[in-house]
């Protein structure tokens, strides 16, 4: 498959991001929108390579992993630039991960140093107590803290700072892949993969220009957030918003209002809070020229309720970290409720049989995925790069249908699809079933053995906001047996007041399959 974008052999994606910027004479544009400040391109860039410099002088060595572990702000986005910069990889962390996680994490990725709020050094000063090579903790402001900070070791060289050359093939970042069923395997993405999504999704299909302003639910260490919120925006020199502190509706809604964004970066759990929240009809979203949504299927009746209740269109596409970022989705003027979209100019997807047999249209099978955005592999894992790495294709456990006109739509992943009473059943089927009942505001379907080791479904539920108090269980269940074939229904229902979620937000499968078989 021949690339729309093929960089130079020689290429570095902070100077592609940032660098560039100051080249186009954009310097002094607002990058960065934080609460109480505006931070121009020739600010972030200077800051990057001062940042760069520290790290160069307390020993980190080029493609040596960097920890960042930061809330949204100017801090992270100097110090992961700091880290591109010096030729080392970024390894962005949840900050608010557990010491033992934290720990294993230190472990897997051999980490030179870490870069953390002073809000969670504890955390991860135990973390690094626990493990054979600790990192060399850093943290942004000089505080009551024995660990050194950027502040004190800092040496004002700003712009005077050149780092080494990278290929655009070395690696650049990691992204974490899975975590809803088992431990996240490292994603070891290169310097091109970041750009080439940039232009072929960011700037070609969704149409990202200087005049933007974005703002996100998801947080900067998530991949999709990474890009929507940081990487696509400063590509064009346009303008990103950052808050610190967890996304609700209330602040989004704030956001929304005072700093007039053009672009929401939303996920549907989001999205369900925004359009069930009291005063949703009253809230002003018309600057926006548009919301994605990803991480998880949006159902076509949650779709339509934000789209009635906004005014706004929204567009569901699918990612994944093997290739960084969106390769299937609905775009501007071209969308299909329920629907991922369809192909991103400059990607390849087929659908494929267990045995690799290309299917035809209107049968479910594997997703597989091709373009210049593959990742290297898995770090430490060479079962698994071999199983989902094969030549130019990425092998996920997505399972999709693909109609005559390329419109695909998700059908759940291979490792959760349940064979019951000797019929495969998708859990997401049932899930948009369930979300089609006024009463439902989140769900999901797992399998769980009943007293003859065999498998039926069963529904975790949270009831929506003004639903009644009565038993919902044999409602839903004569719900689904109404809309789909009988061996669909859940045999079980249970309300929960809200759905385990894992680092990345995720409804945590893991944790309610456990459940269902308690």
């Amino acid at each position: 498959m021949t690339p729309l974008f093929e960089p130079p052999e020689r290429f570095h994606l902070a100077d592609y991001l940032l660098t560039e910027r100051l080249r186009e004479g954009a310097g002094d544009r607002v990058a960065l929108a934080i609460p109480g400040s505006e931070i121009t391109y020739a600010q972030i860039d200077d800051l990057a390579r001062r940042w760069a410099s520290v790290l160069t002088e307390i020993g980190v060595r080029p493609e040596e992993r960097v920890l960042i572990a930061l809330p949204d702000g100017l801090d992270f986005v100097a110090a992961l630039f700091g880290v591109l910069h010096a030729g080392a990889v970024v390894v962005m962390v949840n900050p608010d991960l557990e010491a033992e996680r934290l720990a294993d994490l230190m472990e897997y990725s051999r980490a030179a140093c870490a870069v953390v709020d002073e809000r969670v050094l504890p955390a991860f000063a135990a973390a690094a107590a626990a493990t054979d090579r600790p990192p060399r903790i850093v943290t942004p402001a000089a505080g009551r803290t024995a660990h050194p900070s950027f502040e004190s070791l800092d040496p004002g060289a700003g712009g005077a700072y050149e780092g080494p050359g990278t290929h655009r093939d070395d690696p650049a970042i990691w992204l974490f892949s899975g975590g809803t069923t088992g431990r996240p395997k490292a994603v070891v993405q290169t310097h091109r993969s970041f750009a080439n999504t940039t232009e072929l999704y960011a700037k070609a299909a969704l149409g990202y220009s200087r005049d933007d302003v974005t703002l996100s639910v998801p947080k900067l260490f998530f991949g999709y957030a990474t890009g929507s919120n940081l990487f696509f925006p400063f590509a064009v020199g346009a303008t990103a918003v950052l808050f610190p502190e967890r996304a609700t509706p209330e602040r989004l809604f704030e956001l929304i209002e005072s700093r007039r964004p053009t672009l929401l970066v939303n996920v549907p759990t989001m999205v369900r809070k925004m359009v069930a929240h009291p005063q949703a009809s009253e809230r002003d979203l018309s600057c926006l020229r548009f919301a994605t949504s990803a991480g998880e299927a949006l159902p076509a009746p949650l779709y339509h309720r934000w789209k009635e209740t906004f005014g706004v269109e929204l567009l569901d596409g699918l990612g994944t970290a093997e290739m960084w970022h969106i390769f299937l989705s609905n775009l501007p003027g071209a969308v299909r409720p329920g629907t991922l979209g369809r192909v991103v100019p400059g990607f390849e997807i087929d659908v494929r049989d267990p045995e690799g047999r290309p299917l035809p249209p209107g049968e479910v099978g594997r997703l597989w995925v091709r373009g210049a955005s593959r990742a290297l592999g898995y770090w430490r894992n060479l079962p698994k790069t071999a199983e989902a790495f094969r030549g130019e294709w990425f092998v996920g456990g997505d399972l999709v249908v693909r109609d005559e006109e390329g419109w695909v739509t998700y059908c759940g992943r291979s490792d959760d699809v349940l064979k019951v009473g000797g019929k495969w059943l998708a859990p997401q089927e049932v899930e948009s079933c369930l979300m089609r009942h006024p009463a439902v505001a989140e769900c999901a379907v797992v399998g769980a053995e009943d007293a003859d080791g065999l498998i039926k479904p069963t529904a975790f539920v949270v009831r929506a906001a003004g639903a009644g108090a009565d038993d919902l269980e044999e409602t839903l269940k004569a719900w689904v047996l109404e809309h789909l074939q009988p061996y669909k229904h859940p045999r079980r229902v249970v309300v929960l007041d809200e759905l385990p979620r894992t680092h990345l937000g995720k409804a945590d499968r893991a944790k309610l399959k456990r459940l269902a078989g308690a």
